[in-house]
């Protein structure tokens, strides 16, 4: 944001009497523009919680006026960012990332916009838990057949892990684990944790921060985790043909028992436009990594924007990052020739895939076909205009 001295003056004094501010914090090279937006997820969810942390601190540090919209629709936050462009940042997981620029399930119809990655915002770790005195003490165990594992059908996704990945995994086709494995239904996510300490099932898919993990931790018997063996990348990959945007990890936060074992992580980021001044992307990183300190405390999830965290992200993430994000991260020896090499191919497959949905969206413009996702002609032309295209997928 450019202005004059004579401008730069007024705001610079209005902020001082508005904020307290000291000259040091004020005396800054950039201009911040007067408002920043950020759209999060709603207002019940860690995500809009943990920038409502953060976000005074850098209104107070920089002068500019932070806004925390909290918007449930993934595909509407996602127009007001690429499209509308109302507001500036969005706090997305990755994944969803991903589904936006590949035009996934209600996506298929939105304008295809490219976005980039500003920072890391938090990760959500998952694994496989068992009873503390089960007798399953490894994933292969369940491959063995006779295992209950507890499939929660109020999600998709983790009927997808239970009944697709976690069998691709252990080097089981979806038929054979049907076979070999009792698939437990639960019609919650409460319900389908505790399976395994109510003795109703064997293996359960849960995250560790869950408070309902607390409970079962300090149930009698406690509870055990399955590691994921980091370094089968056979089985990963198998895994990340279900579930794309998974990334391996060592589980670091959430209940004890969790903490130091191999397993997953799914991703929350911020996002900005592909078109976001450089400036501003740069200038954002920088306050994200110089003034850790001073808003990590503001909430947990706001302990893990660190830039350590967010380089180990990076090492395995395929999404692209922004320009500007990438300029700071080099400039304090986070970023290297070699990330310079998948950033630029996760650019082109982002374009690749941007064009390709422009051109479907064209042609069924052209055959009178209604753009809309639940539309089956729509859904075939655009399936055809992308046929061939690399998804995202984690980088193991």
């Amino acid at each position: 944001m450019k202005s004059t001295k004579k401008f730069t003056q007024l705001v610079l004094g209005s902020a001082l009497a508005t904020f307290g501010l000291s000259a040091a914090a004020m005396a800054q090279d950039y201009d911040w523009p007067r408002l920043l937006v950020i759209g999060t997820p709603g207002t019940s969810t860690g995500s809009f919680a943990s920038t409502n942390g953060w976000g005074p601190t850098l209104q107070e540090e920089t002068g500019t006026t932070v806004r925390i919209v909290p918007e449930d629709s993934e595909p509407m936050r996602y127009k007001r960012l690429t499209d509308r462009e109302d507001i500036a940042i969005s706090s997305v997981s990755a994944s969803e990332m991903a589904a936006q620029t590949e035009g996934f399930g209600g996506y298929a119809s939105a304008k295809p916009l490219p976005q980039r990655i500003l920072w890391h915002h938090n990760d959500t770790p998952w694994g496989f838990v068992v009873s503390g005195d089960s007798d399953i003490q490894s994933l292969d165990d369940i491959a063995k057949g006779g295992v209950r594992v507890t499939s929660g059908v109020f999600s998709p996704v983790i009927v997808a892990v239970i009944t697709e990945a976690l069998p691709g995994f252990i080097g089981l086709s979806p038929e054979e684990a049907q076979e070999k494995i009792e698939f437990v239904p639960a019609s919650s996510y409460g319900e389908n944790c505790r399976s395994v300490v109510e003795g109703k099932s064997d293996v359960a898919y849960c995250s560790p921060i869950s408070s309902v993990l607390s409970e079962m931790e300090g149930s009698p018997g406690s509870i055990r985790w399955l590691p994921m063996d980091p370094d089968d990348t056979e089985a990963w990959d198998r895994f990340l043909n279900v579930r794309p945007m998974t990334i391996p990890t060592k589980i670091s936060f959430g209940v004890k028992t969790a903490q130091g074992v191999n397993s997953m992580t799914s991703n929350f980021v911020y996002s900005v436009p592909a078109t976001a001044d450089t400036d501003f992307a740069y200038n954002m990183a920088k306050w994200l990594h110089t003034s850790f300190d001073n808003y990590k405390g503001t909430h947990a999830l706001a302990t893990r924007m660190s830039v350590d965290l967010f380089r180990e992200f990076l090492n395995a993430n395929p999404i692209p990052v922004h320009e500007g994000t990438v300029k700071y991260l080099r400039e304090i020896g986070q970023w290297t020739e070699e990330d310079d090499a998948w950033n630029e191919e996760a650019i082109a497959l982002m374009d690749r895939w941007i064009e390709a949905r422009n051109e479907g969206l064209k042609t069924a413009a052209e055959q009178g076909v209604r753009a809309d996702f639940q539309d089956e002609e729509f859904l075939a032309i655009m399936e055809k205009a992308t046929e061939g295209l690399p998804a995202f997928r984690s980088r193991l």
